[in-house]
């Protein structure tokens, strides 16, 4: 993957190109953004920058040189501002065959008999996942796992996938092994929120690794890296993309018009999953099944509310966040239109103005400022795992009392 590959970030390339050619890079990097900005496409571009034999064409005849400004000897600034994505080592990374290029990932332990589960076990799927999903998030990960490892998982023990203290062995040893074909070595771990405690005995590795090791930390969640290994890392942050971003990457890589592109992005909330999530949803759908929600609830069918909340709850986690940031988005636009003028309200799209008008018709203002915090708050609750029919049966009580009594339901 090249960086030209990777959408946007250019400030962040810039820098990371810096780092290497002033000879700056730190032994820890710490890439730190939230789900749908690239941050992991983005350090897969940055190791083959590192590893491409032309970036490095002085390496081959000079090993003492170092990335790192450490030795006397120091490489000759490279002009190249990407890899060249043709040689060996490009190539190879490309498919995530690099022999120098190693991976970790949260892993599933595949029943209780098997204590041992390393991230090399799931190699062969890990390589299809990004090549289909490099932007995916961890729950993608592990569902993907789940669908399609090679290895069998029957009743996984972690549903959520962990990083053991197996693979800090594992890593360990990687790491103390000379490079096979290029001069450096890298070590991309993504996701180490997913690291527990063990992770303290990769901190002297961290601290003072082999020459020429690097270490790629790709995070979205600071809080929940252990502090002394993000202690020992120089952090990059890698920011949400724009509105402007996200239209432009959707325009340029899929055949779709610039209305729906636009109202995508605005949508994704700066996450280009998200946008991809939409892009395979389609609005009429997400439409059509909010309508039939509302209709349910407004009549107090409950035999149909039931039978909804059963098939909602069946559509996976990820959909169901989708479902409902689309139908956050329908309720801003829903508010929004009560302040615009005539001629203003050209900028809502037809379809999203249509229901706006629909809903203002059986709710308030305040009733639906109070279904976008129900709503928010159910997100919240999806992510860390929530019970989906408990979930979606509570919310639709609430709504309905907010829509039928025209009242607030405070009850957390």
């Amino acid at each position: 993957m090249q960086f030209e590959q990777v959408i946007a970030q250019e400030q962040v390339k810039h820098k990371l190109k810096d780092l290497v050619q002033k000879n700056r890079l730190s032994h820890a990097l710490l890439f730190l953004g939230k789900e749908g900005s690239g941050a992991l496409p983005l350090s897969i571009a940055f190791a083959q920058y590192i590893l491409c034999q032309k970036v490095n064409h002085n390496s081959a005849t000079n090993n003492t040189a170092s990335l790192f400004g450490e030795e006397e000897v120091i490489i000759e600034p490279t002009t190249l501002e990407d890899s060249c994505g043709n040689c060996s080592s490009c190539i190879k990374v490309n498919q995530l065959i690099h022999p120098d290029l190693h991976f970790s990932y949260p892993a599933l332990k595949r029943d209780s008999r098997h204590d041992k589960v390393l991230s090399t076990d799931y190699i062969t799927e890990w390589r299809e996942f990004i090549s289909q999903s490099p932007y995916g998030n961890v729950a993608d990960w592990i569902d993907f796992l789940k669908e399609n490892s090679k290895s069998k998982i029957e009743n996984p023990v972690n549903k959520q996938g962990n990083i053991t203290v197996f693979e800090c062995d594992d890593i360990s040893h990687k790491i103390s092994l000379k490079p096979f074909e290029s001069n450096y070595k890298i070590l991309i771990m993504w996701m180490p929120e997913y690291l527990g405690k063990e992770g303290n005995k990769l901190l002297k590795l961290i601290e003072e690794p082999p020459v020429n090791t690097l270490f790629i930390l790709v995070a979205e969640d600071e809080e929940a890296i252990l502090p002394t290994i993000l202690s020992r890392t120089q952090l990059m942050k890698i920011p949400s993309l724009s509105n402007e971003e996200i239209n432009k990457a959707l325009l340029q890589h899929y055949n779709i018009e610039p209305e729906k592109a636009s109202q995508i992005a605005g949508i994704s909330e700066g996450s280009f999953r998200e946008a991809l999530q939409l892009l395979q949803n389609p609005e009429e759908d997400l439409q059509r099944q909010i309508r039939d929600w509302l209709n349910i609830i407004v009549k107090n069918n409950v035999s149909s509310q039931l039978k909804w909340i059963e098939e909602i709850s069946k559509i996976g986690r990820e959909k169901q966040k989708t479902f409902l940031k689309y139908f956050i988005h329908l309720l801003e636009q829903a508010v929004r239109s009560n302040y615009l003028s005539e001629e203003n309200l050209k900028i809502i799209p037809e379809k999203d103005l249509d229901f706006s008008t629909r809903l203002n018709k059986i709710c308030s203002l305040e009733a639906q400022e109070a279904m976008v915090t129900e709503l928010e708050k159910a997100v919240y609750f999806i992510e860390r795992n929530a019970h989906a029919k408990m979930l979606f049966h509570s919310l639709t009580i609430r709504f309905f009392h907010i829509i039928k009594d025209n009242s607030l339901i405070l009850i957390h």
